[in-house]
């Protein structure tokens, strides 16, 4: 396989986790590359092949696109280029071997799709050629925590936040049908935007993020359950002992290692990229058992169930705002990558902001202090964030200081007045 064109030719490929809208940016960059004069190469697997020193596996694992090839995939969940979390810098000869093989098929363009560590892996490559290839990384994660301008989402956040919502509503009319509890984790490792969208739009009975808790390096785990069991006495309080709890995976990124190592059944384990492989941590199963456990001391009776909100959103086929949004993105990494303005130079993550292409470059995305991609986290100041805790039922300062409704909280914990406080009265001010 090879390719003469001296304009050179176009390489895709996708990094990380799924997320809903992936296919339609590998058809968007493809058509218009296509349009434009370019061969497309779509690469299998992410970064997989790409960084072995064998020809052999990674042209077969490079495949030649065309407009036939994508024209409808648009629709569809997944990824039809599959990905994988390989890291580059962390393999042997990763990002001299991936210069090396980008070469082999003449590719002078290259369009990466991702969140932070794709981009990351895109920004060493970069490096590595030496300006002899030119990246434009596509922002991609259901976590919604890459640092585009003004708010806006990455592409596969309003998929998954809508799927999200039709599963919390679900859970939260069998609540009321059963009597019974849910505890439900979503994915967000570094930020809790996802749980929290989701929790706000069903209108569920509470959730918890890490940001509540500040730059808290640990978060205790005794601290969230009497967060959660706060809520319940509330509830029952009010008359109501059924619920739905969403709690964001990336509380447990903030446990001590040593504590979930403690738990029965807990194996710590950590992915490609260094990161606890959060899978393998049921915080949903901890955070339930040690809830019913405080209910059970006081002989009260808890039922509840976890369940996990993870990958069953990643793959489910996007809603028409990201099959537009991954639409308008697609065909600006390519314009881009082509454009001979001087601004639109170096490598850069595509951002379409109000409809314009705003590029962030690769250096100004870098954090100067932990070398990595910046995270964007939810502003637990911002206005959007104090309208979800308000339509939550957590625990509130004017809930201790109703001396009726506080009489009426402490003989539902079965507790005294003054130790309801001592107890509960620190979750009122975060």
């Amino acid at each position: 396989m090879s390719n003469d064109n001296p304009r050179g030719s176009l390489g895709i490929l996708v990094g990380g986790g799924p997320a809903p809208g992936l296919n339609g940016v590998i058809a968007a960059v493809t058509i218009e590359a296509r349009r434009r004069g370019l061969e497309v190469y779509g690469l299998y697997d992410g970064y997989k092949w790409l960084v072995q020193d064998n020809e052999k596996a990674f042209m077969d694992h490079a495949q030649k696109l065309h407009i036939r090839d994508v024209s409808r995939i648009h629709f569809d969940g997944g990824s039809i280029l599959r990905t994988s979390r390989t890291n580059p810098a962390k393999v042997e000869n990763g990002v001299k071997n991936s210069v090396a093989n980008l070469r082999k098929l003449n590719i002078k363009y290259m369009v990466t799709i991702g969140g932070d560590d794709t981009s990351y892996g895109a920004s060493e490559i970069a490096k590595g050629a030496n300006g002899e290839i030119k990246f434009a990384h596509v922002p991609k994660t259901i976590d919604n925590d890459l640092p585009i301008p003004e708010n806006t989402p990455t592409f596969g956040y309003q998929t998954a936040r809508d799927l999200g919502s039709m599963l919390i509503r679900n859970l939260m009319e069998d609540a009321k049908t059963t009597g019974r509890w849910y505890i439900a984790v979503a994915m967000g490792r570094h930020a809790g935007h996802l749980a929290l969208g989701i929790a706000k739009s069903a209108g569920a009975t509470a959730a918890i993020i890490a940001e509540e808790f500040g730059n808290a390096e640990h978060i205790e785990l005794s601290k969230v359950c009497d967060i959660f069991e706060g809520v319940i006495l509330k509830r029952k309080a009010m008359g109501n002992n059924h619920g739905v709890l969403v709690i964001a995976e990336g509380v447990a990124e903030k446990f001590r290692a040593e504590e979930l190592e403690k738990i029965p059944g807990i194996k710590v384990e950590y992915d490609g990229f260094g990161h606890l492989r959060l899978a393998e941590v049921d915080l949903g199963k901890i955070v339930k058992s040690e809830l019913k456990r405080r209910f059970e001391e006081r002989k009260q009776s808890l039922t509840m169930v976890e369940t996990n909100l993870g990958y069953v959103l990643r793959c489910h086929p996007p809603i028409p705002f990201d099959q537009e949004y991954t639409r308008d993105l697609g065909y600006s990494a390519v314009r881009y990558l082509l454009s001979d303005k001087p601004e639109h130079q170096r490598n850069a993550m595509i951002c379409v902001i109000n409809g314009e292409l705003r590029p962030l470059y690769f250096e100004d995305m870098i954090d100067p202090v932990t070398k990595k991609t910046q995270v964007r986290l939810v502003d637990i100041k911002s206005e959007s964030y104090k309208i979800s805790r308000s339509y939550m039922v957590r625990l509130e300062k004017r809930d201790l200081e109703d001396a009726e409704f506080l009489r009426q909280l402490a003989a539902t914990a079965e507790i005294s007045e003054k130790d309801f406080i001592d107890k509960f009265g620190w979750t009122t001010e975060i």
